[in-house]
């Protein structure tokens, strides 16, 4: 969900600009967290933002994940999964988020977990640690913390996305 269909980055550069008035932009260097572009004295809040309820409730929307999704759904069963029992306060953030964005998938098809152990045939990710033990075909989606990685099939946009599925 984050930094496939939700942009957290954006939220995280708000808080940083708006606690810190450290000049962050959304042009970070490959390979790189968030944390990485931070002075050392706040490279450690990223974690106290995430944990805060109401983070996830308002982020936006990676651009073509709506219609992209909606498409899929057309001919593919689709899910939505989160490793988000990691942040507690993140649950009902995340299921209130996907109603007002994605009213159109069940809440049957949305997973919360742990550990993406899921049997599909695709999945899409942007950390590669969700692809291990996965036996599908894996897209990996682009965000600045895996343009360094190489080895997997990338997608950079939903575009993209459809044009590989579709």
């Amino acid at each position: 969900m984050d930094e496939v269909l939700a942009d957290p980055l954006s939220k995280f550069i708000e808080l940083y600009n708006r606690d810190y008035d450290v000049p962050l932009d959304l042009v970070l260097e490959p390979g790189n967290e968030i944390y990485h572009h931070v002075p050392e004295h706040a490279n450690n809040k990223w974690f106290d933002y995430i944990n805060e309820k109401g983070f996830f409730r308002d982020l936006p929307v990676i651009e073509g994940s709506v219609e992209a999704v909606r498409k899929l759904q057309e001919n593919h069963d689709v899910y939505i999964v989160s490793a988000a029992m990691e942040f507690r306060n993140s649950l009902e953030d995340k299921l209130d988020w996907l109603a007002e964005h994605f009213p159109f998938i069940s809440w049957k098809n949305i997973i919360f977990c742990g550990d993406k152990i899921v049997n599909v045939d695709v999945m899409i990710d942007d950390r590669i640690k969700n692809f291990q033990g996965f036996n599908g075909r894996k897209l990996l989606f682009s965000s600045p913390h895996n343009l360094l990685l190489t080895g997997y099939e990338r997608v950079d946009t939903w575009q993209q996305v459809l044009d590989k599925l579709l």
